[in-house]
């Protein structure tokens, strides 16, 4: 993975797993381990769905870049509705809390999207790929008059 791609994985992950620690603590206060098992999954939840879907977004712009922006559209909105789906299915679980689960899970993919925002806004992308500097001399175009 690029060094750019790593960047901003981790100013997205980072933050998103702070509200998940945060998210447990005050949900094992609250409602106890179970609470704290489920704030725990919610963030695991979206940092798996949300870092998949930024490693294809990272794929698709480097090698289709005039599919990017639609991709990207396309790449968001499945995964909100995946992690809705997601939280549907699991809504009658005893294993932990859903609704510490559901409201990690909200707030998780919340802080991503923004975080990743921020990454994007304040990474320093280049729009011209520089030349090599192994590169023989370039090759005159045009006439020689």
């Amino acid at each position: 993975m690029p060094s750019n791609d790593a960047r901003t994985l981790l100013h997205t992950v980072v933050p998103t797993a702070t509200v998940g620690a945060v998210a447990a603590v005050v949900s094992a206060v609250a409602v106890g381990g179970k609470g704290a098992l489920g704030a725990v999954v919610g963030a695991v939840v979206v940092i798996v769905f949300m870092g998949i879907g930024l490693v294809v977004l990272e794929r698709v712009a480097k090698s289709m870049p005039h599919l990017f922006q639609s991709m990207g559209l396309l790449l968001y909105t499945t995964q909100l509705l995946l992690l809705f789906v997601f939280m549907a299915a699991i809504k009658d679980t005893t294993l932990f809390n859903p609704k510490a689960f559901a409201f990690t899970l909200v707030a998780a993919a919340l802080v991503w999207i923004a975080a990743q925002a921020r990454a994007q806004m304040t990474a320093k992308t280049l729009y011209v790929e520089p030349e090599s500097s192994t590169a023989g001399p370039a090759e005159k175009t045009g006439s020689s008059t």
